[in-house]
Parts: C-alpha cells; sequence; structure tokens
C-alpha cells in the first residue's frame, strides 16, 4: 500500500524543502519507488537540490490542466533510477492547482509508487490547503527557535482542522552548544509545546549547504551527520526502531516560551 506524505512548515527557512529531498532520496535509495511532487508553484527549488534542473520539460501545472500526462512530465533521477520528480511552475501562482486536482493525481501516482512525497509551500494559504489534502499523513518541520515553534503550533492546529491526524515533527538545524548554553530550545521543551511524535532530530551541518550547492542531498554523503539524521528518519518512516543521537537536555529560555505560548 502506497503512502503520501506531505513535508509542511509554518515559516519558510526551516528546511523543508531540503528534508524533502533527503527522504525522498533516502527512501529510494532504501528501495522504495519513489515520486516527489513540488507545489511550492512560483517558487520551485526542489529540482535544484536533485541535480534536475536542466531536465525538466513539463510541470505540475501541465499535468493537472491536461495538457501532458504525468507519465510526461516525470523526471527520473540521474543516479537512482526509482526516484522521480514532479517539478511544478515557476511563472504560475500558488492558484493554479486546486485540491481536488491534485487529490485526482495522486490517487493516479499511488498505482505506481510506493510513495509520494509532497512539498509544501510555506505558510497556511491556499498553497497549503492543496498541498495536505491528498496526505495520508503530514510532516511539520520546524526549528529550535521561538517563532518557527510558534508557527509549527499554528500548522498543527491547520491540519487538525484539515482531518489530518497523523501528524510527525522533524526538529531542524540543532545546534547543541546553544542548546547546552541555553540559547536555543531543547527537545523537551519542543515536546512540551507541540505534543505531536518527533520522528527526526537534525543537527546544523555546514555540509548541506555544499550538498544543495551540488544538487545531491547530504543523505548521500557518509561524513555528514545530518545524512546520518536524515537516514535515521527514514529508517523510522519504514517501521525501524533508532535511537535519536544525543543532544544536551538543558534548557534555559522554557519561561520565556511560557509567555509566548500563554502557558
Amino acid at each position: 500500500m502506497s503512502e503520501i506524505i506531505v513535508i509542511t512548515s509554518g515559516k519558510g527557512g526551516v528546511g523543508k524543502t531540503t528534508t524533502t529531498a533527503n527522504l525522498g532520496m533516502g527512501l529510494a535509495m532504501r528501495g522504495k519507488s519513489t515520486v516527489l511532487i513540488d507545489t511550492d508553484t512560483g517558487l520551485r527549488n526542489l529540482d535544484l537540490l536533485l541535480g534536475l534542473e536542466n531536465r525538466i520539460m513539463y510541470d505540475l501545472i501541465d499535468v493537472t490542466q491536461g495538457r501532458v500526462p504525468y507519465k510526461k512530465a516525470l523526471v527520473r533521477h540521474k543516479k537512482v533510477e526509482n526516484l522521480y520528480l514532479l517539478p511544478t511552475s515557476q511563472v504560475k501562482d500558488k492558484s493554479a492547482v486546486n485540491p481536488e486536482e491534485l487529490v485526482k493525481l495522486c490517487e493516479g501516482l499511488r498505482k505506481e509508487f510506493d510513495y509520494i512525497l509532497i512539498d509544501c509551500p510555506a505558510g497556511i494559504e491556499q498553497g497549503f490547503q492543496t498541498a495536505i489534502a491528498a496526505a495520508d499523513v503530514a510532516i511539520v518541520v520546524t526549528m529550535p527557535e521561538i517563532s518557527a515553534v510558534r508557527d509549527a503550533d499554528k500548522i498543527i492546529g491547520e491540519l487538525g482542522r484539515a482531518d489530518k491526524e497523523n501528524i510527525k515533527l522533524i526538529v531542524n538545524r540543532i545546534r547543541p552548544q546553544m542548546v547546552e548554553a541555553g540559547d536555543m530550545l531543547d527537545m523537551a521543551d519542543i515536546n512540551d509545546i507541540l505534543s505531536i511524535d518527533c520522528i527526526g532530530q537534525v543537527p546544523d551541518d555546514k555540509m548541506v549547504i555544499t550538498s544543495t550547492n551540488r544538487g545531491e542531498p547530504c543523505i548521500t554523503m557518509d561524513k555528514s551527520t545530518a545524512g546520518q539524521a536524515y537516514r535515521n528518519i527514514v529508517g523510522r518512516i519504514l517501521g525501524e526502531q533508532i535511537p535519536f543521537m544525543e543532544f544536551p537536555k538543558e534548557g534555559g529560555v522554557f519561561s520565556r516560551l511560557k509567555r509566548v505560548f500563554g502557558m
């Protein structure tokens, strides 16, 4: 049975598209047929992270408006044969696709792929509502910063109102030294506020920038700590029991969090 996973966030810049690229690559490397759908119309970047920007002929809008079948728009990865990308348009806006069109497309893709990952636009506007419509699972990506966690909390609320009950959390760009010094939220604080199942804790890693510039997700890099964290997340998605990387437990900003969240 295939699974549709939407990767979303309350704000931009938290690593949502990076997470989508790495999880898609990781699932494909584990032998799962995987397609990534970029729904961030007008601001697509998933093609760059996968090194596929020069191979795009058609896009999501061409498919949903019936100009080409989806098979013609899929871009196969150069190195991983069972990984595909369905890019979106760079020139249209997010109203160019509606939820019903995306649901219909995903139901067709279910017949051919084990995993369908949807890269959702940031925020809660129409693009968000479209991207989440077909999802079986929602993964919320945030960072250990008060503003990012508050925005993630709002996204979780919106997902609940859309009757999405299977919601997971990934905390990205963790800096252990800042956590230890009390200058960044620790996982205990984040879990207390968001109260959803955390499947990933990704450390801040300079190799992510290198991998982005190369168009090669860091999950393929043995020396990348973020890559190892993404490999662990993929294992958890596949049902494996994998312990989290160790991070310092000390916090120092929970009293401020209580004010921000009215706790």
